[in-house]
């Protein structure tokens, strides 16, 4: 890993966030939360708020451009991570409480991001608060249009501007949306590195060599679309001009001769100023040999990429309305008309308002249903926990690395939760109860994807508990996920897993339908699982991967399987008093003897004895062929079949917790 000049990786985000506003009289923290909002919000009465963020490590965006004529307030998230649904939710109370006409949210085009932001808007409108979201892509990157869209880059930042000064005018929420999605269609934006970023107390996620350059890289370490050899600044700024504005690129500027443009050159974090100094040259020089009038150019650090030392060039078509509009004052830090005045002895911190009261639990906690559904979670928590290696090494393939430990930290917080108390009888409080844990601890993608999950989920378990409400439940579940994630059925998703299992729990909606389906269920899951091997990402940031580098199972899906079948592990254990360690001494699907005398291969313990053990890479041969053998691995019949027979009453109550 690089040297970074933090105090600790955990901290980095409130750390930095509170250093700006410590500098910043413009500024103040929002108690509770990592939000940042104008000190003067009070002033704001009857005008529209701009709300914006998305995960730390590009500063100066967002907090940077909070002040009039700007955004209202941000909300970070950890290093790359999307920010909290309750911090976001936080936000928007927080504006409307000071009584500002609605609120636009402004939302970089990441899965994360739509996921998170988009909850807390359905959230807040639920409360009566007027909120619309625009999200932002302005990727001119890839010649055929991903899935998922194009990427927000740099070019959300002026976004920024437009929105700011139309709302210091006095636009409403309907036209400043309106206003600011038609200015984004105008836009492009193309990066290029020497090298990748590295989080924190990460290694980089990708590597090149002496002699070669990324083009149309991602602002969060994710590799480009190509890698060129290194050539001069003036040769690699006309193939990155050329490329934003050819006619054959579906997502090109369509900028040509007489075009007027605003003209960002922007830093990735990691480049010299003096380098910086050459590439703007060299850009005005090649736009104006094109016949291009370069209205506006701006030149510094916007939106970084930590510490990249690389580019990216955007550019605006504008006429002389939306130049004014550019052009309108703000106090905005990160722009270049920011008056300074000091930061000693003013209030540095607002209250959050007060959280709605919640109602009270429908089914009193305790009773021999929630004992049983503590099995169930704690089962769940041991299985994620010995995943975690694993499924970090099976995500280093699309980006971060951190599946396996953004699971982790949710499995530590349900553990967490379990010891202040016994859980919700009630089914329906129970996921409603765990959502808003998983929203709150688990963090990333990941976190949103089950919170969406779970409370969906949990809406047609109020009237029944039955078999056919829990198909109901996992239905209502998988919509949720496809509306807000983008993701369907063979996207290389979570999703594929729990699709499958969904399709098997069709079966309980029919009369006479039983448990034994479960197992039917998770073993479609796995199988569903493995088959994303391979397969073309078509949702997330992996599906800015070439599927070329995708050639091990989704980890996402690898979990979601990894969970259902732990489920299924606690139905088939006859009264269970205590769990066994997960360290291969015990068969955790059918209580048989270890692995080591039966000579079977176990997905759990498969991906935990190889995450302590020996790792190469992103996973060995033996990795490999040990989950293929996992997935195909479903027990023994004859053992099934004396369990089905002497099935404990208690395995019902676990899905019927009536």
């Amino acid at each position: 890993t690089s040297k970074k000049l933090v105090n600790s990786v955990a901290g980095c985000a409130d750390d930095t966030l509170a250093g700006l506003v410590a500098c910043n009289p413009n500024l103040q923290l929002l108690q509770g939360h990592r939000v940042a909002l104008r000190s003067d919000l009070d002033s704001l009465k009857g005008q529209v708020a701009l709300l914006s963020g998305g995960g730390s490590g590009h500063e100066p965006a967002h907090a940077g451009f909070i002040g009039k004529g700007m955004l209202t307030g941000v909300i970070a998230g950890a290093v790359f991570t999307s920010p909290a649904v309750g911090s976001i939710l936080a936000a928007i109370r927080a504006v409307a409480q000071v009584g500002t006409v609605g609120t636009l949210l402004i939302v970089k085009n990441y899965t994360g991001d739509r996921l998170n932001f988009g909850l807390a808007r359905e959230q807040a409108r639920a409360e009566g608060i007027p909120v619309e979201m625009v999200v932002i892509g302005d990727d001119s990157a890839f010649t055929v249009l991903k899935k998922a869209g194009r990427r927000g880059l740099c070019g959300t930042v002026l976004i920024h501007k437009v929105a700011g000064a139309l709302a210091e005018a006095g636009a409403g929420l309907e036209e400043i949306t309106d206003r600011v999605s038609e200015v984004a269609k105008a836009m492009g934006t193309l990066g290029v590195s020497l090298s990748s970023c590295s989080v924190p107390g990460s290694k980089p996620t990708f590597e090149l060599s002496a002699d070669e350059v990324e083009l149309g890289l991602g602002i969060h370490g994710e590799a480009g679309v190509h890698r060129i050899k290194m050539a001069t600044a003036d040769e690699i700024v006309a193939l990155m001009l050329d490329h934003m504005t050819s006619s054959s690129n579906v997502s090109h500027v369509p900028v040509r001769s007489g075009s007027s443009v605003v003209l960002m050159v922007n830093n990735l974090g990691g480049l010299s100023f003096l380098e910086l100094g050459i590439i703007a040259n060299a850009a005005v020089r090649s736009l104006e040999g094109r016949g291009v009038k370069i209205a506006r150019a701006l030149v510094g650090t916007f939106m970084s990429a930590l510490d990249m030392p690389g580019i990216s060039l955007t550019l605006l078509l504008v006429d002389e309305p939306l130049l004014k509009l550019i052009d309108a004052e703000t106090t905005a830090s990160a722009w270049p008309n920011v008056a300074t005045v000091s930061a000693t002895g003013r209030k540095r911190c607002r209250a959050a308002p007060a959280k709605p009261l919640e109602a009270p639990d429908s089914t009193a906690a305790g009773g021999a249903a929630s004992k049983q559904m503590v099995l169930v979670l704690e089962r769940v928590c041991a299985t994620l926990l010995g995943l975690e290696e694993r499924l970090n090494a099976l995500d280093r393939a699309a980006g971060d690395g951190d599946c396996g430990t953004t699971h982790s930290c949710a499995a530590r917080a349900i553990q967490g939760w379990l010891k202040e108390g016994p859980p919700p009888a009630s089914p329906a409080q129970l996921l409603s109860k765990l959502a808003l844990l998983l929203l709150e601890k688990m963090g990333g993608s990941s976190g949103a994807l089950y919170g969406l999950f779970l409370t969906a989920a949990a809406q047609p378990l109020k009237a029944k508990t039955d078999l056919p409400a829990w198909s109901a439940a996992m239905d209502a579940g998988l919509e949720a996920m496809q509306k807000y994630g983008k993701a369907a059925p063979g996207d290389r998703t979570m999703l594929d897993s729990l699709w499958a299992a969904g399709q098997e729990l069709q079966a309980w909606k029919s009369p006479g339908a039983n448990l034994q389906i479960l197992s039917k269920a998770v073993k479609s899951a796995e199988a569903a699982a493995e088959a994303t091997r391979n397969m073309e990402a078509g949702a997330g940031r992996a599906s800015y991967i070439s599927s070329a580098r995708l050639d091990q199972p989704d980890p996402g899906a690898v979990a979601a399987a990894a969970i259902l079948r732990a489920i299924l592990e606690i139905r088939n254990e006859p009264h269970p008093k205590s769990f066994p360690p997960l360290d291969g001494s015990y068969d955790h699907r059918l209580g048989a003897p270890s692995h080591s005398q039966t000579g079977e291969k176990l997905l759990i313990n498969a991906g935990n004895d190889r995450c302590n053990g020996q790792r190469e890479n992103r996973g060995s041969k033996e990795d490999v062929d040990g989950f293929k053998e996992a997935a195909q691995l479903h027990g023994r019949p004859g053992q099934q079949e004396d369990r089905k027979a002497q099935e404990p009453l208690w395995t019902q109550e676990v899905l019927d917790c009536t």
